[in-house]
């Protein structure tokens, strides 16, 4: 299954009211929303839980903060956890200021976090 087109439509939105320059990307098996050619946040369908995910990069600092909110664990690909990137599940943005919320967080960060190395 693919990742939620209504998640991506409500990310979507929060971007265009925020007046964001951003760009959604396919990776990962999901949707990542870049800001700056940055990642910032996506959306990950999780095959194990069968449920759609928020990614969200909000670095270390907020990191403390945010793991102890309702639904928000520890991002993990491969058995070991991605420093300052956290997953939500639908409890933990199903309102609209819960979303928002995870958002800026992301947006909060984008600036100090480091660009990817570019592909030749």
């Amino acid at each position: 299954m693919a990742y939620s087109e209504y998640i991506a439509d409500r990310i979507h939105q929060i971007f265009h009211e925020k007046r964001v320059n951003f760009y959604a990307k396919k990776m990962m098996g999901g949707l990542c929303f870049m800001v700056d050619d940055k990642m910032c946040c996506g959306i990950h369908y999780d095959k194990k839980r069968e449920t759609d995910l928020l990614m969200a990069r909000i670095g270390e600092l907020a990191y403390e903060k945010a793991i102890h909110k309702e639904g928000c664990y520890p991002m993990d690909f491969t058995g070991r956890a991605m420093k300052g990137y956290v997953f939500v599940t639908a409890d933990g943005f199903d309102f609209d200021e819960d979303l928002e919320y995870w958002i800026q967080l992301c947006l909060d960060f984008n600036p100090m976090a480091k660009s990817s190395k570019k592909r030749k």
